[in-house]
């Protein structure tokens, strides 16, 4: 008993000294984990996904995390009644041909939001940092270009059990991906002027007007 007590007071000092070196951000994680592990901090209000169109681009590597990731995805999006024949799914070797893969599909036009879904686990060597790092900002930079929500639903962990956590149970990410799919289409659909009803009100504003030359030019024949 004397000895758990010395220890647990040990553990408390310590904690106290080097927690003055730590920035709170870190604290916050370190404690964080302990005791919550990976749930989810988003909140997500009622969402109709009945006019949304949604394409999953899947991994084959780590295939058994990815795909309950992918399922947890599906869930959400069956939950914001978003239709099954509106989910386009399909797959790639690894999380490095996410972001062409993601260009090819927002190019087409088909979709109204992109999921990229995929699994990195930390190894022994730099890998690990560098397809993390190329594969965030190639999926962002597919959404700012093509103006077509892409989420990044890339898990990047140290190990696999931090995996397992994050993508089964109340945990699994991919459920929240699926939400913020259907979030961020609806947002763009209102700002874009997709919905009925919103294209008149944009052009009140500006957006979208069209002034006599360019429907001149609409009058040429040509590829576009």
């Amino acid at each position: 008993m004397l000895s758990h007590k010395f220890l647990l007071l040990a553990l408390t000092v310590y904690y106290t000294t080097v927690s003055g070196f730590i920035p709170s951000t870190a604290r916050t994680t370190l404690l964080g984990s302990a005791l919550k592990g990976a749930e989810s901090e988003v909140s997500f209000g009622e969402l109709d996904g009945s006019d949304v169109r949604v394409g999953i681009i899947r991994t084959r590597w780590n295939e058994e995390h990815v795909t309950n990731l992918v399922d947890g995805a599906r869930k959400a999006l069956k939950e914001c009644n978003v239709e099954e024949e509106n989910i386009f799914e399909t797959e790639v070797p690894g999380s490095f041909e996410l972001p062409l893969a993601a260009k090819f599909l927002a190019m087409s036009g088909t979709v109204d939001a992109i999921i990229c879904a995929g699994v990195l686990i930390k190894g022994d060597t730099m890998h690990f940092e560098y397809i993390c790092d190329t594969v965030s900002s190639g999926i962002m930079n597919v959404a700012l270009n093509t103006n077509t929500p892409v989420i990044f639903g890339v898990l990047t962990c140290l190990d696999e059990e931090q995996v397992k956590i994050r993508s089964t149970g109340d945990s699994n990410h991919g459920y929240d991906w699926g939400k913020t799919a259907v979030e961020m289409a609806t947002l763009k659909n209102q700002a874009t002027g997709v919905k009925k009803g919103k294209s008149e009100k944009l052009e009140k504003l500006g957006f979208n007007k069209e002034d006599s030359k360019e429907k001149e030019r609409k009058k040429v024949p040509g590829f576009f």
